[in-house]
């Protein structure tokens, strides 16, 4: 059912030549980006016209309207059962507690007397957040995205997620509901690289984004790529990943059930067990068997990911060999199960999420940790950060020095220009002064 990598026994190569050994993937983003353009490009000539188009091509639903009604949101709200509601709620609430915290605040640096700089916060003017509706519908989506961009103080917020034939053209009305909870009431149906198109460059519904977020699949990812420089996007989020570092201590229980919960998101999603213990990959192998059959999606999604080339049992001599090879790997979500977790989750460098011990499972973080779970994948936690108010926010310096304090460091500013051969820049500074050398300079 699933792969193994024996990596025991010999030195571990270092950066690229351990990470080719791992397994991966196939995401080719790049080759989606081809097939993306012309979707954007008619998205930009035809506005809502062909997102209706596309709506009904990709999705079997023709739309009347692009925006989603006020009512249809309410509506969703209402009937939306009480203890889904409930659990929406608290994922707010503790989302909320994990972002507001995050927020930046100005600070001001004296430089010199008289020479003061300034970082100030501002958040982005308006963005596009997609919540994916294809495979599987995911309302906590929007939670991750939309609490960090309302913590952020981002003034317009709108979502788009897509049709639904069986919702009568609307998003799916958990999304809504969701929605609904969070205050947010503009809201497309729109889906794929069409949404993000629709974000990047207006339509008459959809005023244009500064920025887009929120994961999605390979033509998300693709659309995201192609209007990178236009506007700002979080990453271009692959097939979602987890790895395991675990030792003879963790139950074996524990490590299948955690590997399927990531297998079930899809065909291509990767589930990677990175092990000193022998009898650990033997008895999880085992428990693998009866957990799958006993769950749903079996042939669709787990049995084609735990078996694809992007998932394993690695084997490694020991947990500073384990360390070396999660950090090579940089998951998205890593789960440490070994005994003195914490001190072995401390030494981590590159993660989405790291989650400690037994009873942190990566299905807490999708949820209800408080944490978000909008993450860097394809080893690009190594360079990249998950989602926050971070993300939302542009710092911006401003300078403020007094003529005196210009001019005790003039001379120096002057002889940097001349070095790099740029003399109007140091004219722009002898310009506010009877410049002359100062004595000893």
């Amino acid at each position: 059912m699933i792969s193994r990598i024996d990596l025991r026994g010999d030195a571990l190569p270092e950066g690229s030549a351990l990470r080719d050994l791992l397994p991966r993937a196939d995401f080719d983003v790049a080759a989606a980006l081809d097939k993306v353009r012309p979707i954007c490009e008619d998205v930009h000539h035809r506005g809502d016209a062909a997102l209706i188009d596309f709506a009904e091509r990709f999705d079997g639903v023709r739309l009347e309207q692009v925006r989603v009604p006020a009512a249809a949101l309410e509506r969703a709200l209402a009937a939306l059962d009480p203890a889904v509601r409930a659990a929406l709620e608290e994922s707010i609430r503790r989302a909320r507690l994990v972002h507001r915290e995050q927020r930046r605040t100005t600070r001001t640096t004296q430089v010199v007397p008289g020479g003061t700089v300034t970082e100030k916060w501002v958040p982005v003017d308006r963005v596009g957040l997609y919540a994916p509706g294809g495979r599987s519908v995911y309302p906590s989506s929007v939670i991750m995205n939309v609490v960090p961009a309302q913590e952020a103080g981002v003034p317009s917020i709108a979502l788009a997620s897509p049709a639904q034939a069986e919702s009568g053209g609307l998003p799916h009305p958990t999304i809504l509901a969701a929605c609904a909870l969070l205050g947010v009431d503009e809201v497309y149906a729109a889906g794929g690289a069409t949404a993000v198109a629709m974000f990047a460059y207006g339509t008459e519904s959809c005023p244009p984004a500064t920025m887009v977020t929120g994961p999605g699949n390979i033509w998300v990812a693709a659309a995201k790529r192609y209007f990178t420089g236009k506007i700002g996007i979080d990453a271009e989020a692959g097939p979602t990943e987890i790895a395991v570092l675990a030792d003879a201590t963790a139950d074996p229980v524990h490590v299948a059930a955690d590997l399927i919960s990531q297998a079930e998101h899809d065909p291509l999603a990767a589930a990677v067990l990175v092990t000193d213990s022998a009898e650990l990959a033997d008895a999880v192998e085992r428990e693998l068997e009866p957990q799958v059959a006993a769950t749903k999606h079996v042939e669709d999604r787990i049995v084609p990911a735990l078996g694809g080339e992007q998932s394993a049992i690695v084997l490694v001599d020991d947990i500073d060999a384990g360390l070396k090879v999660v950090d090579a790997y940089g998951a998205e979500h890593l789960e440490i199960q070994t005994a003195d977790a914490a001190a072995v989750a401390d030494r981590v460098r590159n993660a989405g999420a790291v989650f400690i011990g037994p009873w942190a499972p990566v299905s807490l973080g999708d949820y209800a940790a408080g944490s978000n779970h909008v993450l860097p994948t394809g080893g690009c936690a190594c360079h990249s950060s998950g989602l926050s108010v971070q993300s939302f926010l542009r710092g911006i310096h401003i300078v403020d020095y007094t003529r005196d304090a210009l001019a005790e460091v003039a001379h120096h500013v002057v002889t940097l220009a001349e070095a790099e051969d740029l003399p109007a820049h140091g004219a722009a500074i002898k310009a506010r002064f009877d410049w002359k050398v100062p004595e000893g300079k």
